[in-house]
């Protein structure tokens, strides 16, 4: 009887401190888990599970390796904040699959996305035709971002470019200048013409449909 007593504690136990180490590690939807937040999470819920099956272990086997992963996390949430290349190592980048209506299998095979994947994720978003499609981005989670064609009498007018960040937090993104065909001196010298020296200090920018957006990092 003190076994199952011990169970059941144990099992409300770890219910409210997994609640409390993934609320603390922050909120995310699950279809934006990067592949190590889901190694993560299923490792703890594994020590979870081991320690409840294993009454006479003491507790504090289980709880240490857990809140270790959890001060993990959150070390690493912190550096990908201040560095791009780490962020981009854990969680990866956007790629553009259909730009401008064209679709790029160069894209496509970089990132082992078939056509079967493809017209699954445009089903799921109710869209019928890859023609009705003017951008589709993967997203570092694995879920496609769609961007319609525009269907009234004046599409060709309203129709722009997306935005494609050419500086996150101080930090110019080279590949995405040449996305749009332009080189880090250009986009240095059009920074200088708008009063913007150090680049440093621009938390972001992008330049779509030939104006810049620029946003400072807070003093």
């Amino acid at each position: 009887m003190e076994e199952y007593v011990t169970i059941v504690y144990r099992t409300l136990f770890f219910y409210v401190l997994i609640l409390v180490i993934f609320r603390v590690m922050g909120k995310r939807e699950i279809g934006e888990l990067s592949i190590l937040d889901l190694v993560v999470f299923i490792m703890i819920g594994e020590m979870a599970v081991v320690s409840i099956d294993e009454p006479k272990d003491p507790l504090i086997y289980t709880v240490v390796p857990m809140i270790l992963l959890m001060l993990i996390q959150i070390l690493l949430a912190l550096i990908s904040l201040k560095s791009k290349k780490f962020r981009n190592l854990i969680d990866g980048q956007p790629s553009i699959i259909i730009n401008r209506g064209k679709i790029d299998e160069k894209a496509m095979r970089k990132q082992r996305y078939n056509f079967d994947d493809l017209m699954t994720q445009l089903r799921e978003k109710d869209i019928r035709s890859i023609a009705d499609v003017e951008f589709a981005i993967l997203e570092s989670s694995g879920s496609l971002s769609v961007i319609e064609k525009l269907k009234n009498d004046n599409a060709e007018s309203q129709q722009g470019d997306i935005t494609i960040p050419l500086i996150l937090d101080g930090n110019i993104d080279d590949e995405n200048l040449i996305r749009i065909n332009k080189t880090n001196l250009w986009l240095r010298q059009e920074l200088k013409k708008q009063g913007y020296r150090d680049v440093k200090k621009i938390s972001f920018c992008s330049f779509e449909n030939g104006k810049f957006f620029i946003d400072l990092k807070d003093e």
